[in-house]
């Protein structure tokens, strides 16, 4: 009996009685269940987390290659009309420097102001043509989206060619 007297003053058995009860306890209400089923649903959420945001990732993916695309189509198109430009704008300057000369040979034997007169009709009438034909090539580019300052780019480059191509 004294040794049970000596064991219940020593406060090692108590501490470890009192572990034992709320071991036992946690166990009659089944908490290690309870906290494994919470982290079981807390994983369950994380994966469905990562599962959309690799479902996001890959929406994004098709966004951006599908940009890119329209990018590269854009400016093959842009590329095409720019060429289709500088090749219209050739072929009107040939069609007047042949008017240009055949008005010239039917006008040889007038005074050399009426030469002048014609000269500078023709000339008028390339730069019309040229600028119509650079007007056809901004409505182009325009149609194609674009921007403002690209638009004004290609013009202005198309004129300058008809220019330096005329003289």
């Amino acid at each position: 009996m004294e040794f049970i007297k000596t064991i219940l003053k020593e406060p090692d058995f108590w501490e470890g009685l009192g572990l034992v009860i709320v071991l036992a306890f946690f166990v009659w209400w089944r908490v290690p269940a309870f906290l494994a089923a919470a982290l079981d649903r807390r994983a369950e959420a994380i994966a469905r987390e990562l599962e959309q945001a690799s479902q996001i990732r890959k929406e994004a993916e098709q966004v951006l290659l599908e940009y890119r695309q329209k990018a590269s189509a854009a400016k093959s198109e842009a590329e095409h009309i720019l060429r289709e430009t500088k090749e219209e704008a050739e072929r009107y300057a040939a069609e007047a420097r042949a008017q240009l000369q055949a008005q010239m040979e039917r006008r040889a034997k007038l005074a050399e102001q009426q030469i002048a007169q014609a000269e500078a009709r023709a000339m008028l009438e390339i730069r019309e043509a040229a600028a119509n034909a650079a007007t056809a090539a901004a409505e182009k580019i325009i149609a194609t989206h674009l921007d403002d300052a690209k638009s004004r780019a290609l013009i202005q480059n198309s004129i300058d060619d008809l220019g330096a191509k005329l003289n």
